[in-house]
């Protein structure tokens, strides 16, 4: 972690020169993965450079990141970068927002991931799942991603808002998918966020679309209030008895929509993905399920002998992180690993990069999910392995998340065998999520009934 004579503060890390003007942007761009796992290699577990934004700060030890997330987090702000390609389809949601309005609205948004509610969530969650399998023919190729992005954001919207989005899916799916690609472009990074390029038009049609879905769901809960977020959000107010405005609740419900369902959907594709390219995994798995449901559907109670199922997602989330790498901008300098950090410089956090690392992850580039024994994550540094980030601002959605993905997994895996069409890569992007760039097509097997 670091040499036997530690760094001035006055010196800077090591790390790559980059290009003129755009500095490393081009590259990391291009082959994110790459850069940011070379980055490691050469550099050590900090590295710097410069890019037309200013200083960036890359960290790869765990002790490093938990500085950062945990420890003094109060010194750390989401920062501009992040605001800038994220603000403009969430606004000031929880995903975006700071200081009190984050902790508020966090506190009003919390009750709906309380483990009571989580529970009453888990019947939903199988149904919505069997209701897309029922659409599958034996032999038939699917679109994998583009199914789990669909009975993800229909979950996500029965269980967080009351509403059935079933005639809104595909102009909610559209408008990420919209987004999302716009995010890629070179000019969001390297342009002031006033210059309207192509990609922030894209990206403001996305978030128009989303608008008018999330405005009518809104409509309908003050038509008619339930125990869901978005009437909790209509009827909550400050200190002062100020009630949140329309445009207030519009980020909150739609950064819980988007967030909601896209890293659990990227989740299940990812998974589907390494479980046919590892068959003796598949059949471990199937094994499991024979043994533990016997061809009814996994509840909530089924979970703690379902081990190896959560073992799958663990591992499935080590090797392929939904959201590859985490951002923050120090408020005040900091110093870690002997360097000075200064105020607004970027500092980056690669899950992928330190889920991948071999000083923690034997053959670390291997799926091997009975690897996550109790005596293995005891081992563990405690942020080797963050795919829910950490500290006050980890993800408030995680325990939903792993109930939605062991559940929804148990459920396909005991009726179909997935298997990948011939040469289908996976390349992933590497913005706020690692979404495949391309569709991953899959031929279902039925699975025979005994």
């Amino acid at each position: 972690m670091s040499s036997e004579t530690p760094p001035s503060r006055d010196e800077t890390p090591p790390g790559p020169d980059g290009l003129p003007i755009l500095g490393n942007q081009l590259a990391f761009i291009r082959e994110p993965y790459e850069f940011m796992t070379r980055n490691a290699r050469e550099y050590g577990d900090i590295v710097h450079w410069e890019d037309p934004g200013g200083p960036v700060y890359q960290l790869n030890h765990p002790e490093y990141i938990e500085r950062v997330l945990v420890q003094n987090n109060q010194n750390y702000v989401k920062g501009e970068n992040f605001q800038n390609i994220l603000g403009p389809i969430t606004g000031e949601g929880i995903l975006n927002s700071e200081g009190e309005v984050w902790r508020r609205n966090r506190h009003r948004i919390q009750p709906a991931f309380h483990p009571d509610r989580i529970r009453e969530y888990a019947e939903m969650m199988t149904d919505e799942t069997e209701a897309l399998l029922d659409d599958w023919d034996d032999g038939e190729t699917r679109l994998v991603h583009e199914d789990m992005m669909t009975v993800t954001l229909r979950i996500v919207a029965r269980a967080l808002f009351g509403v059935d989005i079933g005639d809104r899916l595909h102009t909610v799916s559209s408008a990420l998918d919209e987004f999302m690609d716009a995010t890629e472009s070179l000019a969001n990074f390297v342009l002031p966020p006033s210059v309207p390029t192509p990609s922030r038009r894209r990206i403001r049609r996305s978030r128009e679309r989303l608008d008018r879905v999330v405005t009518e769901m809104i409509d309908k809960r003050r038509a008619d209030p339930g125990d869901d977020v978005i009437s909790m959000l209509l009827e909550a107010s400050d200190e002062e008895g100020v009630a949140m405005s329309d445009d207030q609740i519009r980020d909150e419900v739609t950064t819980l929509l988007l967030a909601g369902h896209e890293t659990t959907a990227l989740s299940l594709t990812l998974t589907a993905h390494v479980l046919a390219r590892h068959p003796e995994v598949e059949a471990k798995l199937l094994a499991e399920l024979e043994s533990v449901l016997d061809g009814r559907t996994p509840t909530m109670e089924d979970l703690p002998e379902l081990t190896y199922t959560e073992q799958v997602v663990e591992e499935s989330m080590r090797l392929y992180p939904p959201v590859p790498g985490i951002v923050r901008e120090p408020v005040k300098p900091d110093v870690i690993g002997g360097y000075e950090i200064p105020p607004g410089a970027t500092v980056r956090m690669h899950q992928w990069v330190v889920h991948r690392d071999p000083r923690w992850y034997d053959d670390p580039l291997a799926f091997r999910p009975e690897r996550w024994t109790d005596d293995f994550e005891g081992s563990l540094p405690k942020l080797a392995y963050f795919p829910f980030a950490a500290g006050p601002r980890r993800c408030i959605g995680d325990r939903f998340a792993m109930l939605e993905a062991r559940l929804i997994l148990a459920t396909v895996y005991q009726r179909y065998h997935l298997e990948l069409e011939r040469g289908t890569d996976l390349d992933l992007m590497a913005t706020i999520t690692a979404r495949p760039k391309h569709e991953i097509p899959m031929t279902v097997r039925e699975r025979p009934v005994e």
